[in-house]
């Protein structure tokens, strides 16, 4: 007599994270990213990155680590790129962005991380 086996429960194939050479990001970034050793995107910044290039406001919240940092300076990068301005002068330099953070500890590493 045949053996008859329980239903198997659905299984969910899960979807690769998406890859930050997917961004329409410049190419000076992408090699920075790739140069830190990052390929594909946390779960904040693939949902935050195209939702900031394209404009629009995002108030996202997420564990500490999981690049919430690169999810609002990439997109922030990107956009300062387009004013990119060979002169030394400071007068050529104008502040274009202010990031706001609670503890000075929290904008040092805001900091370091934009510089690399």
């Amino acid at each position: 007599m045949a053996e008859t086996l329980p239903e198997a429960a659905p299984v969910s194939v899960e979807q690769p994270p998406p890859l930050f050479n997917t961004l329409p990001l410049d190419p000076k970034l992408l090699r920075a990213v790739t140069d830190s050793g990052y390929a594909a995107m946390t779960p904040i910044q693939a949902k935050a990155i195209p939702i900031v290039l394209a404009g629009r406001d995002v108030m996202g919240a997420a564990q500490t680590g999981t690049g919430k940092t690169a999810a609002f300076t990439l997109p922030l990068l990107q956009k300062m790129l387009r004013h990119e301005n060979a002169s030394m002068s400071p007068a050529r330099h104008p502040v274009r962005a202010l990031v706001l953070a609670p503890t000075r500890e929290l904008a040092d590493q805001v900091a370091n991380n934009v510089k690399t």
